[in-house]
């Protein structure tokens, strides 16, 4: 059982690391004139067609803002990762979808596995 877990893991790690390939498009090519992005508006096929260190900063920037909005002071770096990976397979293969959709979809299944009911 362990093993087959352990295979999983590496299996959706290699899939979203995949998603990066040497033609990836930098994030920035999506800011605008003073150089933001419009985090709501950034899409799964952005994510999806970005570089790894990228995505890396963008869902650690999404990390923060969720975490702001619940008042938490807390970040498990782990499953923060895994969160991440979850999201970035979720937006390969719903790439019409926006970012912010893909987290609500991966937290609400997250939240379904461990138990927890929104009030």
């Amino acid at each position: 059982m362990l093993k087959n877990i352990a295979f999983v893991a590496i299996c959706l790690a290699s899939a979203a690391t995949g998603a990066f390939a040497q033609d990836a498009t930098p994030l920035s090519t999506y800011a605008d004139k003073d150089g933001y992005l419009d985090v709501q508006a950034l899409t799964c096929a952005q994510l999806a067609g970005t570089y790894q260190e990228d995505a890396d900063a963008l869902t650690s920037w999404y990390s923060g803002w969720y975490n702001g909005l619940a008042r938490k002071h807390m970040y498990n770096v782990q499953r923060a990762k895994e969160l991440e990976h979850e999201v970035i397979v979720y937006c390969k293969a719903n790439r019409d979808k926006k970012v912010i959709e893909a987290i609500a979809v991966v937290f609400k299944d997250e939240r379904a596995k461990l138990g927890i009911k929104m009030n």
